[in-house]
């Protein structure tokens, strides 16, 4: 039997760590830049290590323009221990930019390794010259981490092939090299390509409208960057007239497609159901176990109407409903605890969609 000393140093363990956390927040996932608040700045900068730190506010243009190429630049530098790529949202520190003599953003401020004395950098924003920079002062020899693209490149031979095939909505960015929006909307573009990667019936691709001119005047294109969404019942294609943030995207993507993607490109609490089915599993939910049965037929009777990727989500729906007659109704509570467990883990994106959608399921036959 565990006695209360063990007890106390088993709270005071939790307790400590709670607070780590509080202190030294990580990086978000899929985000190599640490976040620095005003508690934080001085635990991490002036330390044991160099650190180029970008003073930002979310509002500002040209700090969503420098984001990802700073966050190239982190993962990059990402296993080199002796450089600390960080940032600091001023709108919300404004003590530590004040301090700092920030003025305008972004700014971004090399502190030499055990200074708090900062030097400005006033090079390009590129992750290539910033990791020249940081190479420089920092005495390291770090390379540019190669990103790969989730953007289909569309030419002449596999424009019709992608574009116009009729099990995927496809959103086709026509564009210029030389043209500015065009430059200015790329990083958003990919961003967008990569939440909607997982997604076999969403294409998210762009076409050198420069070079394949043709394709252009074909489809009417007189200004860069033009965009035209060929969703899988109209392949005459359709203008893309929404918003250009990446939040404006993944809205009309998931509008027009049917997906539950958010801007990072994880599956929503929408993702998997279907409300056909949640009508019968509210039912299910409080009925008596004799009267269950009865409601179990009614559901697959209604999942086997289902067509598309929601056959695959009925067949959830059914297993979850024949779990409970068997293991009662605690099977919802273990099994969505096991399913956050495997989530927290390191597992491939399919895994993690898979799992995602079987807790949202779990969830309508618990409420």
């Amino acid at each position: 039997m565990a006695t209360p000393q063990i007890y106390r140093k088993t709270l005071l363990a939790v307790l400590l760590l709670l607070a780590a956390a509080a202190l030294y927040p990580a990086a978000a996932e899929g985000d190599e830049v640490l976040a620095l608040t005003e508690s934080t700045f001085e635990k991490e900068v002036g330390q044991d290590r160099g650190a180029l730190v970008e003073f930002y506010a979310p509002w500002c243009g040209h700090c969503k323009k420098l984001a990802p190429e700073y966050e190239k630049l982190a993962a990059s530098f990402k296993k080199a221990k002796s450089v600390l790529i960080a940032k600091v949202d001023c709108d919300e520190h404004k003590s530590v930019c004040s301090k700092y003599g920030v003025s305008g953003y972004p700014t971004i401020q090399w502190f030499p390794k055990g200074s708090l004395e900062p030097k400005k950098y006033e090079g390009q924003r590129t992750a290539e010259a910033l990791t020249e920079y940081v190479n420089s002062e920092a005495a390291t020899n770090v390379k540019i981490a190669a990103v790969p693209s989730s953007v289909v490149v569309l030419t002449e031979e596999n424009f019709d092939s992608v574009v116009l095939d009729e099990t995927k909505d496809v959103l086709v960015e026509f564009y210029a090299p030389w043209c500015g929006h065009c430059k200015s909307l790329a990083p958003i573009y990919e961003k967008v390509a990569s939440a909607f990667k997982q997604d076999e019936g969403v294409v998210i691709a762009n076409l050198d409208a420069d070079k394949y001119t043709s394709l252009a005047e074909k489809y009417g294109v007189s200004g860069f960057p033009t965009l035209k969404f060929f969703p899988k019942g109209n392949k005459a294609g359709e203008e893309y007239e929404a918003g250009r943030d990446l939040d404006d995207f993944v809205k009309f993507i998931n509008e027009k497609s049917g997906t539950s993607r958010d801007s990072k490109g994880q599956l929503t609490s929408e993702a998997g159901l279907v409300a056909s089915l949640d009508a019968l599993v509210k039912d299910f939910h409080s009925a008596a176990d004799d009267k269950r049965k009865e409601l179990l037929s009614k559901i697959e009777e209604e999942a086997a109407k289902l067509s598309g990727p929601a056959v695959k989500h009925g067949k959830i729906y059914v297993n979850v409903a024949k779990k409970i007659l068997q293991k009662g109704s605690d099977y919802t509570k273990k099994e969505t605890e096991r399913l956050h467990r495997l989530l927290e883990k390191s597992i491939s994106p399919s895994k993690a969609d898979e799992f995602a959608i079987k807790k949202n399921i779990l969830s309508a036959f618990s409420s």
